[in-house]
């Protein structure tokens, strides 16, 4: 971190010092200030500083655009501004939009802090499995229970890890987090633990999928036991409502009394709730899942393993695959081979796969760092490094390595494969599909083959498919020393004088959702069009209520004047330039009719976009406001 020393002290003293800074957080490319006083920044300092890319003002925030590296910039001004903590991030204007960008976002940063321990882990794991492999010594050996405990212990204590860390993303005191998670990991009130003490109370919703023992009440409320060891999404869930929560609380409760009355009462509402509430919804949704795939193999066995490759590292990051782990150890018990369960076994080597073609592609050294050791690991069957570090967080390898789960399973489901024990993982699974009482060898040999298949399809789909949008910049001084590398930008003035509107408040859902790109949005005063930068006419439509440009430097925008004025054809519009034209900065390309559109009863916001934004780290446009041809308007970071 000592490359952004300077850097950070020269953002301090030039946000007004420290004794200036009421909380700092940070988002994807920003650093986001509260300042106690916004007038003793110095904005042209900032603006000018290399390192910094521009400075905004946007809902009560100072922020400071730094690009991509901004994480360890702002844990690097935290330390000298004595801020503490380390932010996970923010739910300010670049939190990302829709509910699975939003859960991706959430799982992500949860299990960002972890993944260097996760995939050291997953390596011991995969070393003790292969050292019992290979006769090096025995599962019931020391060597074995000591390495064993060591890689095996951040799984099985998962929970208390993750309300560590969701905890600090939600914004809760991250003790309470943690102490979340050690209540949900607590033996007494685990099912396993509980069904072996006695008989349940009595079952709920007997006879039906949602059929649940309960072995203890709590004020008259049935609590329905489940495993939570080892889980993911509960303690995420309980967090956050903690979080929401302690804020209430904290309101509330006098000062004197809070440091321990609001955590008391944090944990008195969010845990019961959590037991009581959130487990039986994930105990029904596995169920669902379990009934849902049993139905889907007795189908077709095929389309069966389709699915589950296709869908079970959602089903595992959702928890809801436990609903399908019952219904294989009764098929086991029952008639000694389980055919359902096989169809998941290629998905961890898609995962590997697809991480192994990413080393290949990505730019970014620290993730690069963390695919090796994930794929080593992943072999093992241990993919939580891939998932929630590498692919998740980018979708789309995650889906092509889904995809290759899928493929998988439908190999093992097109030659009827069976598992008879469920033992190892990963490529030490493959014992699982020999018949030991008869000694046939084939399922194990199939499964080799789904391996292969299931690797190739999602190495492949990666590699020619998948393309890293980030930009990694570093420059070295004259002693060799890497240094901070200033972002490439490019600056697109306004082409309309007029008031700003932000896109997603458009009237027209394709620039709101910011399918064909993404800027601001202007309502003009003038009915003019000037260039915003120097460049080429890239498009220009016949109606002339449209037109495309690309900048000298490889930028290309769409100015679209009005909504649904195509309609009018081309009337109260002049354009004063053509299709391939070039043109510098300020020069005039349309003009239109304000009134007479107005008067027409067309809509005059016009989306001012960029649609090559994945060419780009991060598109900024200027907040709501007045705005003239001279003034920045979009800035982009390459």
């Amino acid at each position: 971190m000592k490359k952004y020393e300077q850097l950070a002290k020269d953002i301090i003293a030039n946000v007004g010092g420290k004794e200036n800074i009421s909380s700092l957080t940070h988002c994807i490319t920003r650093l986001r200030f509260k300042l106690k006083d916004e007038s003793k920044a110095n904005d042209n300092v900032l603006k000018n500083m290399d390192g910094v890319v521009t400075v905004m003002k946007s809902g009560g925030q100072y922020q400071v655009v730094i690009g991509n590296h901004v994480p360890d910039v702002y844990s690097v001004v935290c330390d000298l501004a004595g801020l503490g903590g380390e932010s996970q991030g923010d739910s300010g204007s670049d939190s990302p939009k829709g509910l699975l960008n939003k859960f991706i976002d959430i799982i992500s940063g949860v299990f960002q802090p972890i993944l260097g321990v996760l995939c050291a882990a997953g390596m011991i794991k995969g070393i003790n499995a292969a050292f019992v492999a290979f006769g090096l010594y025995k599962a019931t050996d020391g060597a074995y229970i000591m390495l064993n405990s060591i890689g095996d212990s951040i799984f099985y204590f998962m929970p208390v890890i993750l309300g560590y860390t969701s905890a600090k993303k939600f914004g809760a005191k991250p003790f309470i987090g943690m102490l979340i998670g050690a209540a949900l990991c607590y033996p007494a009130i685990q099912l396993n633990t509980l069904s072996v003490a006695g008989e349940p109370l009595y079952t709920l919703f007997a006879g039906t999928m949602f059929q649940s023992p309960v072995y203890m009440t709590f004020l008259g409320l049935p609590v329905i036991a489940m495993n939570y060891s080892s889980t993911v999404v509960p303690v995420i869930l309980i967090a956050f409502l903690a979080a929401k929560l302690e804020k209430v609380f904290t309101k509330i409760i006098p000062t004197v009394v809070k440091t321990f009355f609001v955590p008391m009462l944090v944990l008195l509402v969010s845990l019961p709730l959590g037991f009581i509430v959130i487990g039986p919804i994930a105990t029904f949704a596995s169920n669902i899942v379990g009934s849902a795939f049993l139905g889907l193999f007795n189908f077709s066995p095929v389309i069966s393993g389709i699915f589950i490759g296709l869908l079970w590292q959602v089903l595992v990051i959702f928890g809801l695959h436990w609903g399908l782990v019952p219904i294989a150890i009764t098929n086991m018990m029952t008639m000694g081979s389980d055919p359902i369960l096989a169809g998941m076994f290629g998905s961890s080597f898609a995962q590997t796969a697809v991480v192994a073609a990413m080393y290949f592609k990505l730019k970014d050294k620290k993730t690069k760092e963390l695919c090796i050791p994930a794929v080593i690991s992943g072999f093992c069957g241990v993919t939580e490094p891939a998932i929630y570090g590498i692919t998740l967080p980018r979708k789309t390898p995650f889906i092509f390595s889904c995809i290759g789960g899928a493929v998988g399973g439908a190999v093992m489901g097109l030659m009827g494969v069976k598992s008879y024990t469920m033992g190892g993982l990963g490529i030490f699974g493959v014992p699982n599909y020999i018949n030991t009482a008869t000694g046939d060898m084939s399922g194990a040999m199939v499964s080799l083959i789904c391996i292969v298949v299931s690797m190739v399809v999602g190495f492949l789909l990666t590699f020619f498919f998948w393309k890293d949008d980030n930009v990694v910049e570093e420059k070295k001084d004259d002693n060799g020393q890497v240094t901070i590398a200033k972002n490439k930008r490019e600056v697109i003035y306004s082409p309309i004088k007029g008031e700003v509107k932000a896109l997603e408040q458009v009237q027209d859902a394709a620039f709101a959702t910011g399918v064909l790109g993404k800027g601001v949005a202007i309502i003009p005063e003038v009915g003019k069009v000037v260039a915003p930068f120097d460049g080429t006419v890239m498009t220009l439509f016949p109606t002339k209520h449209a037109i495309g440009m690309v900048s000298d430097n490889g930028c290309e925008l769409l100015i679209h004047v009005g909504l649904n004025t195509v309609q009018l054809e081309g009337k109260y519009f002049e354009a004063l330039v053509k299709q391939g034209d070039k043109f510098k900065k300020g020069q005039t390309l349309l003009t239109f009719d304000i009134e007479n559109i107005t008067k027409e009863g067309y809509c005059l916001e016009t989306p001012v976009v960029v649609t090559n934004y994945s060419d780009y780290i991060d598109v900024i446009g200027k907040t709501p406001k007045a705005i003239n041809n001279s003034q920045e308007l979009i800035t982009v970071l390459a």
